[in-house]
C-alpha cells in the first residue's frame, strides 16, 4: 500500500509542478519544429505526437513544422536519382522538387493521421495553401541551388483561423515565389517565418543534439539557459559551429522578431517536450530574450 501511495504522491507532484507553465501558457502559441530522429523512429514520432496533443488539450496552441529531409533524399535514390548538395544545402532542381513536394505530403497526412487517432482535430496543410508561404529564391553563398526559397511572407490570419477554430496546424514546408513557382523552404527556417508571425509564445526545434555545448567534445558543457547576447557571443568567438550555427542564428531572429522563448530539445528523447516545458529543470536549452528566466518557480 505504502508503495502504490508512494508512486501516486509522486504522480501529484509532477502534476503539481506543471501547474504554473499550464497557467503561464494557457492560450498561447506554441510552434513546434519537429524533425530529425524523432520522425523516423515510430516509437519518438509517437511520443511528440502525444505531447503536442497533450499541449493542446490543457489549453495551448500548438502548431506543428515538419520537414522530411532524411525521407526525400530516400526517395530520390528510390528513383534513380542522384542527391546533389553545395555548402551543405540540397540542391532541388525540378525533378527533386517534385518528390519532395510528394514526400513532405505523405509525411504530412501521416502526423495529421497519429494526431486524429488521439481525438485531436488537425489540419495538414502546405505553405502553398491561401499563400500561406511565400518565397524568394535562396542562394547559397552566391550559388544556385535549385527551388530552394526563403521566406519573405507568412500569411498568418490562416493559423489563427484555424487555432480560433480549434484545429491544431500541421505544415509542410513548401511555398510558392510571386510567379507561383514550387520551392522547397528549409524547416527550420519555415517554423522561425511562422513563430514571428503569430507571435509565438514558444519555439521548440526538435534535433538529434542534446542542445547547445559549449564545446561540443565535452557533454559537460551543455548550456540550459542563453540570452541572446550570450548566443552571439559564443558565435562570434567561434563556439559554434556545423549545423548548430544556422540553428542558433534562427532562434535570435526569432526572439528578435517577438517570440519570447526558444527551446533546442534532443527528439530522441522520449517525451522531451513535455518534459522542457512543464518541468522547472528542463532537458535542453531555452534562449531568452535576457528580460526573464525561464523557470518561475522553485530550483533556478
Amino acid at each position: 500500500m505504502n508503495e502504490n501511495m508512494n508512486q501516486y504522491l509522486e504522480k501529484a507532484s509532477v502534476l503539481i509542478e506543471a501547474l504554473p507553465y499550464i497557467q503561464r501558457f494557457n492560450r498561447k502559441i506554441i510552434v513546434i519544429k519537429y524533425g530529425g530522429s524523432a520522425m523516423v523512429d515510430e516509437e519518438l514520432k509517437k511520443k511528440v505526437i502525444e505531447d503536442v496533443t497533450l499541449l493542446k488539450l490543457v489549453g495551448f496552441k500548438p502548431i506543428i513544422v515538419h520537414g522530411g529531409g532524411k525521407e526525400i533524399s530516400k526517395w530520390v535514390e528510390k528513383v534513380g536519382m542522384e542527391p546533389k548538395f553545395i555548402n551543405g544545402l540540397r540542391v532541388t532542381d525540378e525533378d527533386t522538387m517534385e518528390v519532395a513536394e510528394m514526400v513532405l505530403g505523405k509525411v504530412n497526412k501521416s502526423l495529421v493521421q497519429l494526431v486524429e487517432e488521439l481525438g485531436v482535430r488537425a489540419i495538414g496543410i502546405s505553405g502553398k495553401d491561401g499563400g500561406l508561404l511565400k518565397v524568394e529564391k535562396k542562394y547559397s553563398n552566391g550559388e544556385d541551388i535549385g527551388f530552394v526559397g526563403d521566406v519573405k511572407k507568412v500569411n498568418a490570419d490562416i493559423l489563427y483561423d484555424l487555432l480560433e477554430k480549434d484545429f491544431l496546424p500541421i505544415i509542410c514546408p513548401i511555398g510558392l515565389d510571386d510567379e507561383y513557382n514550387t520551392y522547397n523552404i528549409n524547416a527550420d527556417d519555415a517554423a522561425c517565418a511562422i513563430a514571428r508571425a503569430v507571435k509565438a509564445e514558444k519555439l521548440a526545434f526538435l534535433t538529434d543534439i542534446e542542445g547547445v555545448y559549449k564545446n561540443p567534445e565535452d557533454p559537460k558543457t551543455l548550456i540550459s539557459e542563453l540570452t541572446v547576447k550570450e548566443a552571439k557571443k559564443l558565435i562570434s568567438d567561434g563556439y559554434i559551429g556545423g549545423g548548430m550555427l544556422p540553428k542558433l542564428n534562427n532562434c535570435i531572429e526569432a526572439i528578435e522578431n517577438g517570440v519570447s522563448r526558444v527551446h533546442i530539445l534532443d527528439g530522441r528523447i522520449p517525451h522531451c517536450v513535455l518534459l522542457e516545458i512543464f518541468t522547472n529543470k528542463g532537458i535542453g536549452t531555452a534562449i531568452l530574450d535576457g528580460e526573464e528566466s525561464k523557470y518561475y518557480h522553485g530550483e533556478q
